[in-house]
């Protein structure tokens, strides 16, 4: 069975506030979650002034709409280290 972390009390109350805990935890900044896009396919992460952030997903999506409704219905794994 793999090892899965466990998530810090930070991150759950972030992922509670639809933040990034990255953006929060390394930058400082209360970003949201918002679906990303880079070569390797969708996330979910975090931009700031046109810039990305964070890539808070550890999985990535094959669409848009994949990685939207992970979103929207909190079904993916925080990343919790950059």
């Amino acid at each position: 069975m793999p090892h899965v972390p466990s998530v810090s009390p930070r991150a759950t109350q972030a992922r509670a506030e639809s933040i990034g805990y990255l953006a929060l935890t390394y930058v400082g900044k209360r970003l949201p979650l918002q679906v990303r896009h880079s070569a390797a396919g969708y996330f979910i992460g975090t931009t700031y002034e046109n810039g990305p952030v964070s890539r808070e997903s550890f999985e990535y999506f094959r669409s848009y709409q994949d990685a939207d409704q992970a979103l929207a219905t909190g079904c993916w794994q925080q990343r919790l280290d950059p």
